[in-house]
């Protein structure tokens, strides 16, 4: 009688993937850092653009040299004291290590975003910062104010903005977290800033992040002639 064949060796187990460690989609790899007056030229085209956006245009008056001068004075008190922009910079490969810029409150901060498609920059080239991928998509413009009514310091956005292809990506909170966390850390009472009653899309996302619009306020300005007048007032 012949012997019996020998038993079929063990299947191994198929490995097991983790899928919180597998990319998935397409990778990109943002910054957001303290502006200096080398950014002022992104400043520019950013405030621009912004000015388009809002149809504003015949308000703007703003050059390289005028924020330049106003934004990024010599002697200039230290971030946060003062007028403060955070850029937002992307890329599709890690970013190399810069020191603290000088500020000992502040550190740049990273974060990795997974997108189901790739962002097609047309604006690149234009829009290039450091490393051969690097390219700026937006920024924030804030400085201090004060509650009496907290009796604290706080936070006013003058200005947030993404550019067109970086938009609804998450961008835009990450550049109002670092706003608000900067405002925690520093023991401060609040963000502030206004929004165009047009622009629906951004009250819905404020009000989602938990923001209060405040519908019984209005903003008061004086400028130009208006302002020149009324300086010169016989009280």
């Amino acid at each position: 009688m012949a012997a019996a064949a020998p038993p079929p060796s063990p299947t191994p187990a198929p490995a097991v993937i983790r899928e919180d460690l597998v990319p998935t989609g397409h990778q990109v790899f943002s910054r957001i850092r303290l502006a200096t007056n080398a950014d002022v030229p992104h400043i520019h085209k950013f405030i621009h653009q912004m000015a388009v956006f809002e149809r504003l245009t015949h308000l703007f008056s703003a050059t390289e040299s005028s924020l330049s001068a106003t934004l990024f004075p010599e002697n200039s008190p230290p971030p946060f004291t003062t007028f403060t922009i955070f850029l937002l910079e992307v890329s599709q490969n890690p970013f190399l290590p810069i020191d603290n810029q000088n500020c000992t409150n502040f550190s740049p901060i990273h974060k990795t975003i997974n997108l189901d498609l790739p962002i097609s920059d047309p604006e690149a080239e234009m829009f290039k910062s450091g490393g051969n991928d690097e390219v700026v998509a937006g920024f924030v413009l804030f400085f201090p104010n004060y509650s009496s009514f907290l009796a604290k310091p706080g936070f006013y956005i003058e200005d947030i903005f993404v550019r067109e292809c970086y938009r609804r990506k998450g961008f835009g909170r990450l550049l109002l977290s670092a706003v608000a966390a900067q405002a925690a850390k520093m023991g401060y009472g609040r963000v502030e800033w206004v929004v165009l009653d047009w622009n629906v899309n951004a009250i819905k996302f404020y009000e989602e992040m938990g923001a209060q619009i405040l519908q019984e306020w209005r903003v008061c300005r004086l400028t130009g002639g208006a302002l020149e007048a009324f300086a010169n007032v016989n009280i």
